[in-house]
């Protein structure tokens, strides 16, 4: 069963651009963007943590940062259309088409995911490979 990512209660900007909804494969109870007990959700199964202490989390390659669900967004790339990257956890988001290197967001914590678009249209998450890791943290 696939469940969607996005919640209808995003706390980004309704007005820059528009939440995209994606299914993923794996169906998990508990997601990002969930709260529990009055405590938001950030990161879920999948998710590597990233300590950037206020430093600013840069796009891999020239693409688009979609919002996706609360403290969430999605980037996505023509150079790697079979993938999509979370990232949670970042503020001031920089939403809409960006440039190699430039800014995205950035915060006390990054919460990333990298899911592959699978045959039959859902999304799986995958492990992320490093070097990506090191182009988000890194401005090229």
């Amino acid at each position: 069963m696939a469940i969607a990512l996005c919640t209808t209660a995003c706390s980004l900007d309704p007005n820059s651009e528009p939440i995209r909804q994606i299914q993923i494969q794996q169906n998990w109870a508990i997601q990002p963007g969930d709260r529990i007990a009055g405590h938001s959700v950030v990161a879920g199964l999948g998710d590597i943590s990233i300590q950037l202490g206020g430093d600013r989390a840069y796009a891999p390659f020239a693409g688009k940062v979609q919002p996706s669900s609360n403290k969430c967004a999605l980037f996505s790339s023509p150079d790697v259309p079979a993938y999509l990257f979370r990232l949670c956890g970042l503020d001031k988001l920089n939403l809409g088409e960006v440039q190699a290197g430039e800014a995205i967001g950035s915060g006390d914590y990054l919460y990333f995911a990298t899911l592959r678009k699978q045959p039959d249209g859902t999304w799986t998450i995958v492990e992320p490979a490093k070097d990506i890791l090191e182009r988000i943290l890194k401005p090229s």
